[in-house]
């Protein structure tokens, strides 16, 4: 009967060995769990962070063809012409005919703002209107940057080479080249487009009257 009883005894689980088995089986439940909710938290950081790459991506091609479509369009302020752009270090007016929305045909006055939203960040808000019409659509190209700025290449016929400048202040010339800086992080980005019809009012009507001509 003793030897029974002993062995009936070792057969069995102490309440120690108990509370060690229960205590091993949950921190392997939470280290699974941890596991899977980094795996969770890296699979949605990394989504959101192609999510804003590519809106990165689509609107500096918006942005791009906006330029390079420019139209020198000129209004006449006191019997003397003037092109209907107006270049800012964080704003951007001209004219265009390509539009942000496909549906809308004809030239178009194409208006970028540079925004402070609630938490400081800076956001790029992109407006335009058609010619002729007072309908204004407005939506959001870029936003979660810490600073965000326009630049404009001046360069005469007779210059080598030009400069860069914040401010566009010349009333009969556009500038050759925008260049969009962007600034996030420890990262930054300058994006240069050409402006197809850069140069001076002058030299641009003269083509179009021997184009005409021909």
């Amino acid at each position: 009967m003793g030897l029974a009883e002993k062995t009936e005894r070792n057969s069995g689980f102490t309440l120690l060995e108990l509370i060690i088995s229960i205590t091993l089986v949950a921190i392997i439940v939470l280290i699974v769990a941890g596991a899977a909710s980094l795996g969770y938290r890296s699979f949605s950081s990394g989504e959101k962070k192609l999510n804003e790459i590519e809106r990165l991506r689509a609107s500096l091609i918006i942005i791009d063809a906006q330029i390079q479509s420019g139209v020198p369009l000129t209004l006449e302020d006191g019997g003397v012409k003037q092109y209907y752009f107006v270049g800012e270090k964080d704003s951007l007016k001209f004219s265009t005919n390509h539009s942000i929305w496909g549906g809308q045909k004809g030239y178009v006055i194409v208006s970028y703002k540079v925004e402070t939203d609630d938490q400081g960040k800076k956001r790029l808000i992109a407006s335009e209107y058609k010619v002729g019409m007072e309908n204004q659509k407005e939506t959001r190209l870029l936003e979660g940057f810490k600073e965000i700025t326009f630049d404009y290449y001046r360069q005469d016929a007779v210059d080598e080479e030009g400069e860069w400048v914040t401010q566009w202040e010349d009333e009969e010339m556009m500038p050759t080249r925008i260049r969009l800086n962007l600034l996030w992080g420890a990262n930054s980005l300058s994006y240069i487009m050409p402006v197809r019809v850069g140069g001076l009012i002058g030299e641009l009507e003269d083509d179009d009257e021997t184009e005409e001509s021909e």
